[in-house]
Formats: structure tokens, C-alpha cells, sequence
């Protein structure tokens, strides 16, 4: 039965992503983000994201919360429209202000690997894009979509627009990033989202299940954490920032110290501007 929700499901993004790409990119940003903040809310994650945004603030008023949720399917929509955007996107410099540009070239001239972290902001998609675009050599984790018949499409996408040196998470996935580090790669890693595995860790306040692996490459490779960030400013523009190192020193080193530490860095990103933020993924299950 899983097999046919997920053929439909396949047909019908692949019709909209056909529909958003014979229209001008302005109209396809504008129709979609109008879309999906029609559509989103009747999905089945409208009790998930509900029960995310209690355990993230109880003292949100409902207007608050409206206000979220709309302004995340609204940027849902956009970022869904704009993976067929992506080689226009890939050849663009205007659309997002980078603010760090310091740090890559650090990264580029010290030639030490390190660990870019960061969540599922706006479209976060770009982050690893413009990194690679700065000329730095990088391997991104990603989590294939349970969706086979469109994993095929976003791989390619994500392979040929984005960073070519895509590592599934898992066993292999781990090998395969060991020989990239060693070979002077950087990482990119989301790690905002809840895992079948790793440790539980708080997150705003409750305990969620958290990779470790961060943890386990900065222990044995003694590497620094770069968090980067994107912010959506409207329809077609973005804010991005390249933060400063953080060095992790024997004092705070254990597997659960660092994961902490950096569930609190993802919390404070998500406080900048919750409706940046995907609320739609079961974090606390």
C-alpha cells in the first residue's frame, strides 16, 4: 500500500515541479509559497507541528503560532519550487549576502578540514551550494527521501547543482566520510533532525534522539565545528552566515558534552526566526 501512496505522491510533485518550471521563476515563487500555505495545513503533519511548537514555546498564543506555520509553508513552497531552479541558482551570486566569507578563506588557506553544521533553515539546500561555490572542497551527509521514486531526481539534482560528493548516512556513509576528511574534504551535516539512532539529548527542554556523529569526527580527527546559517529576506533573496570556529578542548570533549553543546546552537538559530525553520519532522517521537 506504501508502495502506491508513494507512486501518486511521485506523479503528482513531478507534475508541479513540470507546471513551476514552464513559468516565469517570480510567478512559480509567488504561486507556490501561495500554495502550499493553502495545502500544507491540511496535511497529516498539521498534529505533528502543533505538538513541536508546544514543546518549543507553551506560551505561544495561537496567533503566534498561526503566523509560524504560515510563513513556513510559505517558504516550503518556494524551496520546493526552487530545487528546478537550482542550476539558474548554481550560476547566480546576487541572491544571497554572505556574511563570513573571512572564515572560508581561512578554511581554504589553513587547508584543515572541518565540520559545517547547521539545520533545515529557509533552503537550506543553498548553504552547501555556496560553499562549494567559494571553491571549497566538500562532502555533504544527506538522509534519502523514504520516497523512492523521487530519490533518483533529488540525488541528481543535489549531485550535479549542489555538492557533487553526496555521503548517505549509515555504516557506508560513515567509511566513506572517514576517507573524505583524510583526503582534506570539509563535511556538511544537518543535525537537527531525530535519528533512529545516537544519544538522548535535551532539546528545547525535552529529551530528542541526536547524532553523534559530529562528535565522533571531532574526537578522532580533532576537528573545529563551523555552524553556518540561511535566512529567507523575501521570495527571491537570502541572508547566509559563516560563523566563527568552535574548538571543542579536552574539558568539553565526551560523546554527550559536544552533542549538547550543539543541540543548544541549533536552538539558538531557531530562535532567530522560528518560521525559517521546518516544523514539519517528528523531532521528539
Amino acid at each position: 500500500m506504501k508502495i502506491v501512496s508513494y507512486f501518486f505522491q511521485a506523479i503528482f510533485i513531478y507534475i508541479f515541479f513540470l507546471v513551476g518550471i514552464l513559468m516565469p521563476r517570480n510567478w512559480s515563487r509567488k504561486i507556490f509559497s501561495f500554495l502550499f500555505q493553502k495545502i500544507g495545513p491540511v496535511f497529516k503533519s498539521k498534529k505533528i507541528i502543533d505538538k513541536n511548537l508546544s514543546i518549543f514555546n507553551k506560551e505561544l498564543s495561537l496567533l503566534q503560532k498561526q503566523l509560524i506555520i504560515s510563513n513556513m509553508w510559505r517558504n516550503y513552497g518556494i524551496t520546493f519550487i526552487e530545487y528546478m531552479f537550482l542550476k539558474h541558482l548554481r550560476k547566480k551570486s546576487t541572491h544571497i549576502t554572505l556574511e563570513g566569507e573571512n572564515v572560508l578563506n581561512d578554511i581554504k588557506s589553513k587547508k584543515k578540514p572541518v565540520i559545517f553544521v547547521s539545520g533545515h533553515f529557509s533552503n537550506f539546500e543553498l548553504m552547501s551550494m555556496e560553499i562549494t561555490k567559494n571553491n571549497i572542497p566538500l562532502a555533504a551527509i544527506y538522509r534519502p527521501l523514504n520516497n523512492f521514486f523521487l530519490n533518483p531526481l533529488m540525488e541528481y539534482l543535489r549531485k550535479k547543482y549542489i555538492c557533487r560528493n553526496q555521503v548517505q548516512k549509515g555504516i557506508k556513509g560513515l567509511k566513506e566520510t572517514i576517507n573524505y576528511i583524510k583526503n582534506g574534504f570539509n563535511i556538511a551535516l544537518m543535525i537537527d533532525q531525530r535519528l533512529s539512532e545516537g544519544i538522548k539529548s535535551k532539546f528545547f527542554g525535552k529529551d530528542a534522539l541526536t547524532t553523534t556523529l559530529p562528535a565522533q569526527l571531532i574526537n578522532r580527527f580533532n576537528l573545529e565545528i563551523v555552524p553556518i546559517y540561511i535566512y529567507r529576506l523575501n521570495n527571491n533573496n537570502f541572508e547566509m552566515e559563516i560563523m566563527k570556529p568552535i574548538s571543542f578542548k579536552e574539558s568539553l570533549n565526551t560523546k554527550e558534552q559536544i552533542t549538547n553543546r550543539l543541540n543548544v546552537l541549533i536552538e539558538d538559530l531557531i530562535l532567530r526566526d522560528p518560521s525559517q525553520w521546518i516544523w514539519t519532522h517528528n523531532r521528539w517521537k
